[in-house]
């Protein structure tokens, strides 16, 4: 296994470019499905939930070709509707080629998720969708069975907004028989960026972004060519490098808006953030100021951005307080944190951050993608050398992120421990 190898106290300057959304990257794979023939994918990044929905999609008896950050994908020879557990237990995000095999075989058979360690995240919102699209559904030895003649229309209210699970009915509402309604959407750009995929195949979708989501389902759809967004949580993640360090860098091919919540408390925190031309700067002020946040679905404040401004609440004036109200779990980046002598209490959903002057470098140990993160975070703001295993998580959401920040002028380095 690898880890980094990091010695702080590096003030941040230069460019750097942003690499295309894991998290919208992911479902626009899983719609190809619906699409038999050639889909060109451009703005993938290289990480290894790429490499394992690839996986799956290979599985199914699609064919696959990358060349630099395009990827093709012919969904013609796809023979197969079942997706095993061996593939499916490490990313969560796999689940979501139920409702396309579904909408396409009539039939499927997929095992139930696996991912992080964050929290139960259960799947039964996905399932009750697809019942009310007329799915007929079995759980059995660990898979979901389900089957239909033809998936029809229906009006689904979310009881939470679910991110995936509007992607999923999305996906199998759109060659469904007649209109479907999603209530209670989730709004994230991420399905925004579906939304637009599938329309480029055929698909008729209005109101993603918004709360209410309307498909009228088509009697199929065509192969498309697609540029996947840019990763907003990459994007804030450099944002926050930059201001723990008392940097000054700008980011290109970034879409500020994307990070509104992120950007208000960052300012609040007293770090100048400007946006011109698709780049946006970022300048750290002399000492950080507490903000206190919670985290709520979009387009509140991210809970994939919590444990980098955890991490940089840290080394801000005074106290803050963080609440998690959409995973529970997620405060395993805590303990680590106090390796680098934060001073962090928790209680329940809520954290409270005391900062201190200087973090000291560390050795520590990533328990989840974003928790990885904010130890890099800690890492690069420390006095002396610190150490992050089980990078592995890191791998499955930043594409070279320790490359990016050593051409920040960071002093970073991945060894084979």
């Amino acid at each position: 296994m690898d880890k980094l190898i990091i010695k702080g106290g590096k003030k941040l300057k230069g460019e750097v470019t942003v690499s295309g959304s894991k998290n919208a990257a992911l479902p626009i794979f899983v719609a190809t499905i619906l699409a038999p023939g050639i889909n060109q994918i451009s703005n993938v990044p290289f990480l290894r939930d790429i490499n394992t929905t690839i996986k799956v999609l290979e599985s199914l008896g699609a064919s696959v070709e990358g060349n630099g950050h395009v990827v093709k994908i012919d969904s013609d020879g796809i023979n197969s509707h079942e997706a095993t557990y061996d593939l499916v237990k490490t990313m969560r995000a796999s689940v979501l080629v139920l409702g396309p095999l579904l909408a396409r075989f009539g039939k499927a058979r997929v095992s139930l998720p696996g991912g992080c360690a964050i929290g139960a995240r259960p799947i039964n919102l996905h399932l009750k969708g697809l019942q009310a699209l007329g799915a007929e559904i079995v759980l059995e030895h660990g898979y979901v069975e389900a089957k239909c003649k033809r998936l029809k229309g229906a009006r689904i209210n979310f009881d939470v907004s679910t991110v995936g699970g509007t992607e999923h009915l999305m996906m199998a509402a759109a060659t469904a028989k007649g209109e479907t309604v999603l209530e209670n959407a989730a709004r994230e750009p991420e399905i925004v960026d579906l939304a637009q995929y599938l329309n480029r195949m055929g698909a008729k979708i209005e109101g993603a972004g918004t709360d209410t989501i309307r498909i009228q389902g088509v009697s199929e759809l065509s192969a498309a060519n697609y540029e996947v967004m840019p990763d907003r949580i990459e994007a804030g993640t450099f944002m926050i490098a930059a201001a723990m360090t008392g940097g000054d860098i700008r980011i290109n091919d970034m879409k500020l808006e994307h990070l509104d919540a992120l950007a208000f408390k960052m300012q609040d925190a007293g770090v100048e953030i400007t946006s011109r031309d698709g780049v946006v700067r970022v300048k750290a002020p002399k000492r950080l100021k507490s903000v206190n946040i919670k985290t709520r679905p979009y387009p509140g404040f991210p809970t994939d951005m919590q444990a980098q401004f955890m991490a940089m609440m840290c080394v801000a004036d005074g106290a803050s307080v963080i609440s998690e109200n959409i995973f529970e779990n997620r405060f395993m980046h805590v303990s680590e944190l106090l390796r680098f002598g934060a001073d962090i209490t928790v209680e329940g959903n809520t954290a409270t951050v005391k900062g201190v002057r200087k973090l000291s470098g560390a050795p520590s140990m990533a328990t989840d993608l974003r928790a990885s993160a904010s130890l890099i975070l800690a890492g690069l703001a420390a006095e002396g050398t610190s150490e992050v295993t089980r990078i592995y998580h890191l791998d499955r959401g930043y594409e070279s992120i320790e490359k990016k920040l050593a051409g920040l002028g960071a002093d970073i380095v991945r060894v084979k421990e």
